[in-house]
């Protein structure tokens, strides 16, 4: 495995690592003695990592967790009022800066991307676990949008990614009243994919991740593309398709797939 730390200037601290297994990266949060909360250098090298890994075609897997008991409890609130004391007008650049990117990245990158929910996941937080692709949650896991407790309205997605996940109805009870729920509700709402205990889920995350390396890279990367446009005109979605198809239809996966199916053989999948 190969390790790729990312260090805060100044302090020495990995607040992001990023370690390569075969064609799985896995992208930590390390901030654990805040909860992953997330400041200016943290978010910097989530951007920059993200947009290595988008870009580097070895990788066709990218698992996104924390360390510790939380996977990231959104904006460092101690970073916002120095912010907000220093210059209130200045002091939302970072969701253009630093969300608007990542959360561009993780849904956007022609690859899969798994959301380990290890722990508490709240605030923008959640907004990135909504960004990924499929989420595993480890059976602990509290939950909660957080944005109204301080005078906020949602960024990094969350308002379209959570309606788009739990129903419009939902998602105004739990953006408005930004009550807690656990890894259970998300279950039953479609957030998480899958519950497991704590002690299994970072094994059971890097099972899927290796099993999603091994398919079809550029039809998951077509079905990323096209679910973001599921709310367009019926007609629209009909041409994207089939567009879609016959793009897929040239690639050596797709032909060689159908090839070991007639030989009743289990195909492999090299990512072309």
């Amino acid at each position: 495995m190969e390790h790729d730390h990312r260090e805060a200037s100044g302090n020495g601290v990995e607040l992001v690592t990023l370690a390569r297994l075969g064609a799985v990266a896995t992208l930590t949060m390390n901030r654990h003695e805040r909860g992953n909360a997330l400041v200016a250098p943290m978010k910097q090298q989530l951007r920059d990592c993200l947009e290595q890994v988008a870009a580097d075609p070895a990788v066709r897997c990218v698992v996104l967790t924390g360390s510790g008991r939380a996977f990231c409890a959104g904006q460092d609130l101690a970073e916002h009022a120095d912010e907000l004391r220093a210059d209130p007008a200045s002091a939302f650049r970072t969701v253009t800066e630093h969300y608007n990117p990542i959360v561009t990245a993780l849904a956007t990158m022609q690859k899969p991307v798994v959301a380990a929910i290890n722990g508490t996941c709240v605030g923008a937080g959640l907004g990135l676990a909504l960004a990924c692709d499929l989420r595993i949650v480890a059976e602990s896991v509290k939950f909660a949008t957080a944005f109204t407790a301080i005078g906020l309205t949602c960024d990094s997605g969350l308002s379209a990614t959570l309606a788009r996940a739990v129903g419009q109805a939902r998602a105004a009870e739990l953006v408005i009243t930004g009550r807690a729920f656990d890894a259970q509700e998300a279950l039953a709402w479609g957030i998480a994919g899958q519950v497991i205990p704590d002690s299994e889920l970072a094994e059971a995350a890097a099972q899927l991740a290796a099993r999603l390396a091994a398919g079809p890279t550029q039809a998951y990367a077509e079905v990323k593309r096209a679910l973001a446009g599921a709310y367009e005109p019926l007609e629209t979605v009909l041409r994207a398709e089939a567009a879609a198809q016959a793009r897929l239809g040239m690639t050596a996966d797709h032909r060689g797939a159908v090839e070991a199916f007639w030989r009743k053989e289990k195909p492999t999948f090299s990512g072309s």
